[in-house]
C-alpha cells in the first residue's frame, strides 16, 4: 500500500488471537487463527482453506480490511483520504482494477497494491516465501 507518497505496511497479528509466541517479527505460534491472517508485516495474507474458493466472497481485500478493523472505500484507504476527484486505485497483478477496491479476491500469490495519492507503479513481480 501507497499513501500521500509513503510505504504503508499491512501489520503482523491480523486474524490473530492471543497469547502468541513470535520469532524475528513473525508470528509463530498463536491460541487461534481466523481464516485470514498476517504472521508477519511483509504484506502476505494466508488464506485459510475455509475462505478460499468455496468461499471467495470472505477472501477478499474488503474481509481483510474488516478483520483488520480499518477503512477501505472508493475515497479512503486507511485515514488517507483520496482528494477531490480522485479514488483509492487499485491494482492486481501489474493491472488496474477498475472500482471499488473491496472485492478484489485474495486469490493465490495475487499481487494486490492499494495507493491513495501521487502514483506509484505497481511491482512487476513478488518472490512469495516458501508455503506462502
Amino acid at each position: 500500500m501507497f499513501a500521500a507518497n509513503r510505504v504503508v505496511l499491512i501489520p503482523a497479528g491480523i486474524g490473530v488471537e492471543g497469547p502468541t509466541r513470535t520469532l524475528a517479527g513473525r508470528i509463530i505460534s498463536a491460541r487461534c487463527y481466523a481464516d485470514l491472517v498476517t504472521l508477519d508485516a511483509t504484506g502476505v495474507v494466508l488464506v485459510s482453506e475455509r475462505a478460499g474458493a468455496h468461499a471467495q466472497p470472505h477472501a477478499s481485500v474488503g474481509a481483510l480490511f474488516r478483520a483488520w478493523g480499518r477503512p477501505l472505500s472508493h475515497h479512503r484507504l486507511l485515514s488517507f483520504r483520496a482528494g477531490a476527484g480522485h479514488e483509492v486505485r487499485a491494482f492486481v497483478d501489474g493491472r488496474t482494477w477498475g472500482g471499488d477496491p473491496g472485492p478484489i479476491p485474495l486469490s493465490p500469490h495475487a499481487e494486490i497494491v492499494l495507493e491513495v495519492g501521487p502514483y506509484v507503479p505497481p511491482h512487476s513481480s513478488f518472490t512469495f516465501p516458501g508455503g506462502a
